[in-house]
């Protein structure tokens, strides 16, 4: 991403200007790269046409979901990372989809602020390891993820 905001005369953002970020903003990039990470799942994980790829992506992107996602994840996030998700749950947004809950849609807005912060933030390897726990937690929520158990799945 770099090279594509050198070439278009950009710099990336800094570290004190991400962390000032309006959580709504961060949640607008947040929600396109969890719809990116999904897609590449999807394309390397399941033999499906693209029309049952997008079906089954809302599973994956839509509010409520998400919503699941973040509060089955949440022990293993860092007390930073909640009060991010926290701050983009309370961010008043000026539209709410009809077919979501507000708490959910909420919780949505905060997991997909997390995702963008991390990725501003260059922290990768973390964004990497939240998203999978997410994936991992939606697919098999009575399974307890945690980012060690991850490592431990090829010993099995």
């Amino acid at each position: 991403m770099d090279k594509f905001l050198n070439q278009m005369g950009l710099a990336s953002l800094d570290e004190q200007t991400v962390r000032m970020m309006n959580p709504l903003k961060l949640a607008y990039l947040g929600d396109a790269l969890f719809e990116g990470y999904i897609r590449n799942y999807l394309i390397n994980e399941v033999v499906l046409t693209p029309h049952e790829m997008s079906k089954k992506a809302i599973k994956y992107v839509k509010a409520s979901s998400q919503a699941k996602l973040i509060m089955g994840i949440k022990e293993e996030l860092t007390e930073e990372e909640w009060s991010l998700v926290k701050r983009g749950r309370n961010q008043k947004s000026a539209t709410v989809p009809k077919n979501a809950l507000l708490s959910d849609y909420k919780y949505a807005t905060g997991f997909e602020a997390l995702v963008g912060y991390l990725y501003l933030m260059g922290r990768e390897d973390r964004l990497i390891e939240v998203v999978s726990m997410g994936i991992k937690y939606l697919e098999n929520p009575s399974v307890k993820i945690t980012p060690e158990s991850e490592c431990n799945d090829d010993a099995q």
